[in-house]
């Protein structure tokens, strides 16, 4: 049964006691707009429909990201780059407002906002879907029931496009030309290997010397750097006579096989193409370089798969880019 009484001069307080439900109270301005929710939440509680929303009504977006990082992101196996999202959420000033004030609209604009901004779709797409799993994991962990998902209704960003970009005929010889004489040692080296491995820049740098077994040519990569899905890279990279050669080549300044800093290649890297005018080559490129590579040796799927760590046949067709000569000389 509803309640109302008047609180103070302008305002109207309605309180609910219904057996089998928590009581239920709210503040309003007008007395019509107290006996319509009253009626709303009296006709929920009849048809068994009601959920409480005190919880979401009083969480706040910035709680909501504390409490999933202490229960769940922190818990994951790679926890870093998920602080660096949930951290930056913390900064924005949705993160004052209750998880049941925000709306779609809301999210929308930020969709919007990033994108002016020139954001990646795919850095907004995962900014969004860390934002989505916090309301799935309120609704179905928190007791948040009645709190709906904002995001589910609103055009998600569509993600990175695929690149089909391989090196073409000279610019192999012209870029690692461009590279020995950068004052980046590593630079060159490193360029070279990554289209003998496949292996991703981030992976390079890790490379210690303790995991290489040169006799055997193999790289030992040590399980909690072998990460999951299609971002993972085998236990044991298999290298190739030119691969071993680079490595042989190197100089031994510490455990590390490359001792640079990743910002110091990117440097270089983008001072070498803007000198040789080539503007829309990417380092990750060098992975579809290398993936394809595998491919025109007569390795088989499996086979490739064993080197560039992909999980589905279907990521590693998105880096295999047979080249038409290649195809012409199978042919006949």
């Amino acid at each position: 049964m509803a309640t109302i009484r008047k609180r103070g001069t302008s305002q109207w307080e309605v309180q609910i006691r219904k057996r089998g439900y928590p009581p239920q109270s709210k503040t309003f301005k007008l007395r019509a707009a107290a006996e319509a929710w009253a009626r709303e939440i009296e006709f929920q509680m009849d048809a068994g429909a009601f959920s409480c929303r005190k919880e979401a009504d009083r969480t706040t977006f910035r709680d909501a990201l504390q409490r999933y990082w202490d229960e769940v992101g922190s818990q994951k196996r790679y926890s870093k780059n998920e602080w660096g999202y949930i951290s930056r959420w913390m900064k924005h000033p949705y993160s004052s407002r209750f998880l049941s004030n925000l709306r779609g609209a809301d999210w929308a604009k930020y969709r919007d906002d990033r994108r002016a901004e020139g954001k990646a779709e795919n850095t907004i797409r995962i900014e969004l879907m860390v934002v989505s799993t916090i309301y799935n994991v309120a609704r179905t962990e928190w007791g948040m029931e009645s709190l709906g998902n904002p995001l589910d209704n609103i055009r998600k960003p569509s993600g990175a496009a695929s690149r089909d970009r391989r090196l073409r005929p000279g610019e192999f010889e012209l870029i690692r030309d461009a590279l020995s004489q950068s004052t980046n040692r590593w630079a060159k080296p490193m360029f070279e290997f990554a289209i003998e491995t496949a292996l991703r820049q981030g992976m390079l740098f890790k490379l210690q010397w303790d995991w290489v077994d040169l006799p055997r040519r193999v790289i030992n990569i040590p399980i909690e750097l072998r990460r999951i899905g299609n971002k993972g890279v085998p236990p044991a990279v298999a290298l190739s006579t030119s691969a071993v050669r680079i490595l042989e080549q190197l100089p031994r300044i510490d455990n590390r096989v490359f001792p640079s800093t990743q910002n110091a290649l990117v440097c270089v890297w983008k001072r070498c193409l803007l000198k040789l005018q080539i503007y829309d080559l990417h380092w990750h490129d060098l992975r579809h370089e290398a993936t394809s590579r595998l491919f025109e040796k007569g390795l088989t799927l499996v086979d490739v798969a064993g080197i560039t760590g992909h999980k589905t046949a279907a990521m590693l067709m998105r880096y295999t880019h047979l080249s038409v000569d290649h195809l012409l000389s199978r042919l006949g």
